[in-house]
């Protein structure tokens, strides 16, 4: 870069930095009182007959949620098996494809289930829309934010729809997989799926032979994941989704179309971007990475974007508006320093009204890990991942399935958590009051440990002795006709093979 253009950008900066607002940021300790560990004289929210008798409530969300999606199964037998297979998801089985689910939920084999994610009759894109109407019933927020990312799952075979060797952030390199886009409607207390896509590659989109096999629908045409992300934006805001922010990684910038849209609705965004991306400030046209290097070093504010596993996660930001906004509304760039590596930034494009604060932008900037922590406690809590299908109608469904079990579990952890803060609240109180002993510490409730005491205190069965052995043989044979039906293919690949030499 130029010392002329980095002279004006300072220049241009130090003009307008005197009219910017200085944003603080809080913190907070425990003091030794807080910390030391439960004792005899140590006072308890409630008793555990009371907490067990509340567990076995929270069971009857699930109960509630079926009501609601019930009518999209056009027979009692599919309902039944929606149920099963969701309360299945919401288990802490170490793997749950049908087979495990059937075997868990005490059926005499997995053929109720996989009649579900198959043949069954029932949309999943209504249940789709039933599920993005019960997150905004129960953990709406004027102040929400829609989050846009994809994921892989890992796959070994070739036959699975839309599988091939492709890059995906699950592992960071190329993998054999497939990708879904998904769509999160994030708040301060809760992240939840409210939308999916399948992303298919443009060689499957073009194979008729392979789409024939996979039962991809012929409406179903090639697509980025931009495109499929803002399918899922024009849903959420056609179904009355509003949000303060939409926020989207670096792929999400690549088309610049995504954006633009988004302009048009006049919804604010918060999208990471390209350090190699132009920008126009006034007559100056420059990369971000120079224009954040133009910057006076005084001008970065520390600033925490949320709470991590570690405390707050700060980092030092800075900010410019930037050419393009229109009447009421602007650009502006967001960058991010680590403070304990300063050399690595990351950059953000921003639209938003005029009079935003920092650190309105450097919360949302920071939202976008919940989509993260969401796919990490998809595939560990819900089985997100561990589908056995191969089929279009067989990813969706079960996908749609996964994300309403993650859904209801988040319900029943708000809810659950803000009971027990007004509980250990009023203990507090009473304890100042009468110098009582000290209140218990304890950690909010967790997704996974919501799942856990449901599976273990309500659902989980005890399977007798016959259903035991009765699925042990089931196993055996079905692996052993398999295992010969595969023996069959590969020796006839062989003596294909053979034939073609000898030719």
């Amino acid at each position: 870069m130029s010392g002329v253009v980095v002279r004006s950008l300072v220049q241009l900066y130090s003009c307008r930095s005197s009219n910017r607002e200085a944003v603080g940021f809080w913190g907070g300790h425990l003091n030794a009182t807080q910390m030391k560990l439960s004792s005899p004289n140590t006072i308890h929210p409630v008793s555990l007959e009371t907490e067990h008798q509340t567990i076995i409530g929270w069971s009857q969300e699930l109960d509630r949620f079926m009501a609601r999606i019930g009518v999209r199964f056009a027979r009692s037998e599919a309902r039944e098996n929606a149920k099963g297979y969701l309360q299945g998801l919401l288990g802490t089985l170490s793997r749950k494809n049908c087979w495990q689910l059937s075997e868990a939920m005490g059926a005499d084999s997995p053929y109720g289930f996989q009649h579900l994610v198959g043949r069954a009759k029932w949309d999943a894109n209504l249940v789709r829309d039933d599920l993005r109407a019960y997150v905004l019933e129960h953990l709406a927020d004027p102040k929400g934010v829609l989050i846009l990312d994809d994921t892989g799952f890992i796959k070994g075979g070739k036959q699975s729809v839309g599988v091939q060797r492709q890059y995906t952030g699950t592992t960071g390199q190329i993998e054999n997989c497939q990708i879904g886009v998904f769509l999160m409607y994030a708040t301060r207390q809760s992240a939840t799926f409210i939308d999916r896509e399948l992303y298919l590659p443009n060689g499957w989109a073009k194979d008729d032979e392979r789409r024939t096999q996979a039962q991809v629908p012929s409406d179903v045409a090639f697509a980025t994941k931009v495109q499929l992300g803002l399918r899922m934006l024009e849903r959420a805001f056609e179904a009355g989704v509003k949000v303060e922010w939409v926020t989207a990684d670096e792929l999400y910038a690549i088309d610049h179309g995504l954006r633009r849209w988004l302009e048009e609705r006049h919804q604010a965004y918060v999208i990471a971007i390209p350090r190699h991306e132009r920008v126009r400030v006034d007559r100056l046209q420059c990369r971000v990475d120079e224009l954040a290097a133009s910057w006076p070093a005084e001008e970065w504010k520390r600033l925490s974007c949320g709470k991590g596993s570690k405390g707050a996660r700060e980092y030092e930001w800075i900010w410019m508006r930037v050419n393009g906004g229109t009447a009421g509304w602007s650009r502006y760039v967001l960058v991010r320093r680590r403070i304990d590596a300063p050399n690595e930034l990351d950059y953000y494009s921003v639209y938003a009204p005029d009079g935003t604060r920092l650190e309105s932008m450097v919360r949302a900037a920071g939202c976008r890990w919940k989509i993260e922590t969401g796919f990490e406690d998809g595939k560990g809590a819900v089985g997100l991942d561990e589908y056995e299908v191969r089929t279009w109608t067989g990813w969706y469904r079960h996908i749609t399935l996964a994300i309403c079990a993650h859904a209801v579990l988040n319900v029943i952890r708000v809810r659950a958590a803000q009971a027990e803060g007004n509980q250990r609240r009023n203990l507090i109180a009473r304890s100042q009051v009468q110098s009582s002993p000290s209140v218990a510490p304890c950690l909010p409730l967790t997704i996974l440990e919501v799942r856990r005491l449901l599976w273990q205190l309500v659902w989980q069965q005890t399977p007798s002795v016959q259903q035991v052995l009765s699925w042990s043989r089931w196993r055996r044979q079905h692996q052993a006709i398999a295992q010969i039906y595969h023996y069959r293919r590969h020796q006839a690949t062989r003596q294909r093979e053979t034939v073609q030499r000898r030719e």
